[in-house]
């Protein structure tokens, strides 16, 4: 891992870039002498890790006491998308301006996604947890499916919150059923581009023990802040 460059905030949190191989990522941590734990917070639908929502999450995060990770994974910002991939989004506008079903051309698209995007965030992993200042435990926050396969594959996640706006392939929904950690679920209840039904079957599914969901009005993005307040409490709990 090579840091590229290094800002101090204002809330005096510290943002870092950083290069792993090709895997360009930012790490934010707090003000602290003790070691902190982590937050891997991952984005889909080619989102730049700079996204001005997801920069904003991470802060905040940050400023509440745990370390914040995320990368680009292949396909978002600046990092380029095979050629299946650019094929399955433009088949994936046709058929929605059509009005047609979308579930296989999705199937095509985020499947893929998540299997290649887990080996990076796992060796992504490696590489922070080596840094003196973050001492673990680990939590995910952002995108479903991939962190139903990281929370299943990945022994050192402890705690998962997840947004449920997001396609989660089939392959993904039977794995729900072994994840275990506890868990964290916001839903946006007017999402129409995620049928409300499917998520709340998702909830059912997942094996934790100790699970919550949060349904609120709006859509996609309308995801209130006050929720991250909560989901700060939720890592409070569990990353000790």
């Amino acid at each position: 891992m090579r840091f590229t460059s290094e800002l101090r905030l204002d809330d005096g949190v510290l943002e870092r870039e950083f290069l792993l191989g090709e895997i360009p990522g930012t790490l934010w941590t707090p003000e602290s002498a003790a070691p902190v734990p982590l937050i891997l917070t991952a984005h889909n639908n080619g989102l730049p890790k700079s996204d001005a929502r997801l920069v904003a999450r991470a802060r905040k995060s940050a400023a509440y006491g745990h370390a914040v990770a995320t990368i680009d994974a292949a396909g978002c910002g600046d990092r380029p998308r095979s050629a299946a991939d650019e094929r399955a989004r433009a088949d994936l506008r046709r058929a929605m301006r059509a009005g047609e079903p979308v579930d296989e051309i999705f199937e095509s698209l985020v499947g893929p996604l998540v299997r290649n995007a887990v080996p990076e965030w796992r060796t992504t992993l490696d590489a922070l947890l080596a840094l003196p200042e973050i001492g673990g435990p680990v939590g995910y926050s952002g995108w479903t499916a991939l962190g139903i396969r990281l929370a299943v594959t990945e022994p050192r996640i402890a705690a998962a919150c997840c947004f449920a706006g997001g396609y989660v392939p089939r392959t993904q929904r039977e794995e729900a059923r072994r994840v275990t950690v506890p868990l964290l679920l916001l839903l946006q209840w007017d999402d129409q581009g995620n049928p409300r039904q499917r998520a709340l079957d998702l909830f059912d599914a997942f094996g934790s023990r100790e699970k919550t969901l949060h349904a609120n009005l709006g859509g996609h993005t309308g995801t209130p802040w006050f929720e991250l307040d909560d989901a700060n409490r939720f890592f409070g709990r569990h990353l000790r």
